[in-house]
């Protein structure tokens, strides 16, 4: 095993740049197994230069070619496998000077996909974080913002497209069947915005006018036969443009916006400045092939990356430690984006309901584990493994926090400000708080906390009623648990709306500010013992320990006018009767049944509310975990009200029918998704009985949010029908990716039926199928990361299997994808909280991978973490 500590990057230790750059210009000339880079960059001294100090610039992977300053051949260097240093500077680099590079890199090779890299034949790059040293030497870092001008050349029948950041200069023809094109961009950017797209594509495209009267072009660019699946992305593209300038004032900046879909990439998708690069499964979408999930899935991210443009772009990160500066804002962002598309103040619940369930499902989990840190970390070890939860869904709920504390108005002119002080600046977190304090006179010093603590807050409640006094009185006591590297914890500003419901219903809802320990408030004239929703909206991202009756629960779910603590008490209520092991009892089917068939609750509403907590939040309500006895009791209860409410489950089934052509809009797929619960709820109840409905229904839909849902059903319950409709769908739709990943999802997400649990032997036979490939990330998603994080009950056996091919997993990927193989080593990080043998059993595959002498500092980060070296 290595013994050689990873090097740290600490915050408090960040120097502004030696040197920094004002013009670069790349010629590139595209070839698989060699690309010729060409750079000419303009240097200048930078905020800590000293006369004298060379010139360090960064490259990986790169076969070094020359080196010349002021057009003269320089030898004055060192060359290392991950640095070029550069000596005796003209004038001691006191004056601007020149520097050109030639170098090679060789894409056909590059499996990290960061960097310039080849899929499909096409050319691509991800330069976010530190991608761009793959491309050509450079200073790498956010806070060296240059003007990019890029001359691309290829051979025009293999890439007759060639696009890069900015606006198109010139086109010209090359000897021997090459061209290029040059794009100029405008903007200042850091090279982790630098993109460029080559290959044989084509475009469905928009002309369209802004506020100020701009002629503006937008273009989708996909591989020929996908043409016909961009016009959700497209309209969900001109939809945010509309919805910027509106909400924000924020135009679109350059004369044309690109957006590119690729099938190897390693995240969700890129926001390069002007020319966005994103993963086809937030691009691509039809009816018959993506479901309403995806639909909603491509709006959010085209909207995320496009909001980019500003918060992110426009005003960047000073170092890599403010990710959240711009993932956080933008996530926000999209977030209010969706919600406002919506179209009603009940669609806007539903979306912030799903906005809660995956933060607590995903992020509360790490805000408790090993690899806790806050969201504007002190120190990492390899920066992509900071592109987390934290970072952005906790980031996201910070900066949700100042619109709560300040109000839309006073948050829009914080927003106003930020930009007018800092546009075209590399800024931190503290620039945009102090943007928002003087915006509007408010005191925000102790919000900072936010900033610099992990671990999700603990607010415990306790609640007193005078009956004589006609007085409640109320507090609140705030704590957060160690985290690593934080024993202590100072106390957060948190913001909590509240309201006393009573039956004259007399009581207006009210911001509280936690600030202190512990504080009290008192209300008067309070005429009856009232219920208290609190944390409305969950306008904090706290845990609350609060002993609420189920009688007030019950209340709660029955008539609270917050729809968000109307759903929480529901979850409440099955959450503690699951962990109880108790089944439902006649008061809680009666509340589901009223909730089913009331008129006025939006259909999706209905279908949050009966669906159960998640396996993996129920986890963390536990000091230890025995994950087959949550599993058997969650589904016990699910099974009771599926029993019990078998009639309005049918009757739903039929009454949330959606007839005629196929709308993506909230209506009709929150009718499609209360169905489709329906469906499975009466699969659930009595396989035998419902099984041929569902199988009919895979037969006649006309759309993939029904037909999926409806082998989903027959998946999930173990119906026999499920084999046969299997093979249908893979061959219905073999030639689509996106769709097969799809069905190696279902196969690997199936939980254990009736005590009987052969998923992982499926597992292992799926990654032996021709179509399954471990260099492409959507695939290895699909199988792989489905088994181990969204499978608890399959992937957590007591005889340890489940962790030996995580195991094998996590090595055999490591050395293609070292940034896959990471996110997939998270999966066992948890392992502390897990009641034996299971503990044991994880701490040895940990163990096992540890012991591995080339691992990649991301995965090793991972599981040092994990093992708490």
């Amino acid at each position: 095993m290595k013994t050689d500590l990873p090097q740290s990057f600490r915050r408090l230790e960040y120097r502004p740049p030696v040197y920094t750059f004002d013009q670069v210009e790349l010629d590139i000339a595209l070839d698989p197994a060699r690309t010729i880079v060409k750079s000419r960059i303009e240097v200048l001294p930078g905020k800590s230069f000293e006369p004298g100090a060379p010139l360090v610039l960064v490259g990986h992977d790169l076969e070094f070619v020359s080196l010349r300053i002021n057009g003269e051949a320089h030898r004055h260097f060192e060359l290392t496998p991950e640095t070029l240093t550069i000596h005796s500077l003209p004038n001691e680099g006191k004056d601007k000077f020149i520097v050109e590079i030639i170098c090679v890199c060789v894409p056909e090779k590059n499996t990290t996909l960061m960097g310039l890299y080849v899929s499909n034949g096409n050319f691509f790059t991800q330069c976010e974080a530190e991608g761009f040293r793959k491309i050509t030497y450079f200073l790498d870092r956010p806070d060296v913002m240059a003007r990019f001008k890029v001359t691309l050349r290829a051979r025009e029948a293999e890439c007759p497209v060639l696009l890069s950041n900015g606006n198109l200069i010139n086109t010209e023809k090359l000897p021997n069947g090459w061209h290029s094109a040059t794009w100029e961009d405008p903007f200042p950017k850091p090279s982790y915005l630098f993109a460029l797209v080559a290959g044989k594509l084509e475009c469905i495209e928009e002309t369209i006018t802004t506020s100020s009267g701009a002629k503006k072009l937008l273009q989708i660019w996909v591989e020929p036969h996908d043409l016909k699946k961009t016009r959700h992305a497209m309209d969900s593209l001109i939809a945010s443009i509309h919805w910027d300038e509106k909400r924000f004032g924020l135009e679109l900046d350059l004369e044309r916006f690109m957006i590119v879909a690729v099938s190897d990439f390693n995240m969700g998708a890129m926001e390069n400045k002007g020319l966005n690069i994103f993963n086809t499964k937030f691009v691509l979408a039809q009816p018959e092939t993506a479901t309403d999930a995806d639909f909603a899935n491509i709006e959010s991210v085209v909207a995320h990356e496009y909001f980019h443009n500003w918060t992110g772009n426009r005003v960047t990160c000073q170092d890599w430690f403010q990710l959240s500066l711009k993932e956080g804002l933008t996530v926000f962002r999209d977030q209010e984006f969706s919600a406002d598309q919506m179209g009603s103040e009940s669609g806007r619940a539903v979306k912030r309901i799903e906005d809660v369930r995956l933060l607590r499902q995903l992020q509360f989990p790490e805000d408790a584990g090993p690899m806790a840190h806050p969201i504007r970390p002190d120190e990492y070890q390899e920066i992509n493994n900071f592109y987390t939860v934290t970072v952005y869904e906790k980031g996201s709920e910070v900066v949700r926090m100042y619109q709560t504390l300040l109000g839309r108005d006073g948050f829009r002119k914080g927003m106003d400000l930020y930009f007018k002080r800092h546009d075209g600046q590399a800024v931190t977190c503290d620039d945009f708080l102090m943007a928002m304090a003087d915006a509007n006179g408010k005191d925000l010093t102790q919000f900072k906390n936010w900033y610099s603590q992990a671990g999700t807050p603990r607010v415990k409640v306790q609640e007193h009623y005078d009956a004589a006094k006609k007085q409640y009185q109320l507090t609140l006591t705030q704590s957060c648990a160690p985290s690593p590297g934080q024993p202590e914890k100072k106390p957060f500003h948190i913001p909590l709306k509240m309201r006393l419901i009573t039956k004259a219903n007399d009581q207006k809802e009210q911001l509280l500010e936690l600030t202190q320990a512990s504080q009290t408030w008192t209300f008067d004239n309070v005429e009856e013992r009232p219920v208290l929703s609190i944390n409305r909206n969950f306008s904090a991202p706290v845990n609350l320990d609060f002993e609420q009756s189920e009688a007030d629960l019950l209340t709660q779910f029955s008539s609270d006018d917050d729809a968000f603590n109307r759903w929480e008490a529901g979850q409440k209520l099955a959450m503690q009767m699951i962990l109880n092991n108790r089944l439902p009892d006649a008061q809680i089917i009666e509340a589901y049944r009223n909730i089913l068939l009331d008129p006025n609750l939006d259909p999706a509403f209905k279908d949050l509310t009966l669906t159960l907590p998640a396996e993996s939040y129920l986890y963390e309500q536990c000091t230890s975990v025995d994950p087959q006895k949550i599993f058997t009791a969650r589904r016990a209860f699910r099974r009771e009200i599926a029993k019990q409410l078998q009639l309005e489950w049918a009757a739903l089934y039929q009454q949330m029918q959606t007839p005629g052509p196929f709308k993506s809009d909230g209506v009709d797929s929150g009718k499609r998704a209360l169905k489709n619960l329906s469906l499975s709820m009466l699969l659930e109840a009595a396989p035998g009985v419902w099984a041929p409905m569902a199988a009919n229904q895979y037969q006649i839909a006309d759309n993939m949010t029904d037909r999926y849902a409806a082998l989903a059903a027959l998946v999930m319950h173990g119906a026999k029908q499920a084999k046969e409709c299997l093979i249908d769908f893979y061959n219905r739709f073999a030639s689509d990716a996106l769709v097969i990943d799809k069905w190696f999802g279902l196969q690997s997400s199936r939980p254990p039926v009736d005590g009987l649990d052969s998923t992982l032997e499926e597992v292992k036979k799926l990654r032996e199928h021709p179509a399954f490939k471990l260099n492409n990330p959507n695939r290895v998603r699909s199988v792989i990361h489905a088994f181990c994080a969204n499978n608890p009950a399959s992937f957590h056996q007591a005889d340890g299997s489940g962790y030996e091919f995580w195991a094998d997993s996590v090595l055999a990927l490591d050395p293609i994808n070292p940034q896959v193989a990471a996110r997939l080593a998270r999966a066992l990080d948890r392992w502390r909280l897990f009641a034996q043998p299971y503990q044991d059993r994880m701490k040895a595959a940990l163990e096992r991978v540890s012991a591995c002498q080339t691992l990649s500092p991301d995965v090793r980060e991972v599981i040092g973490k994990a093992l708490g070296n």
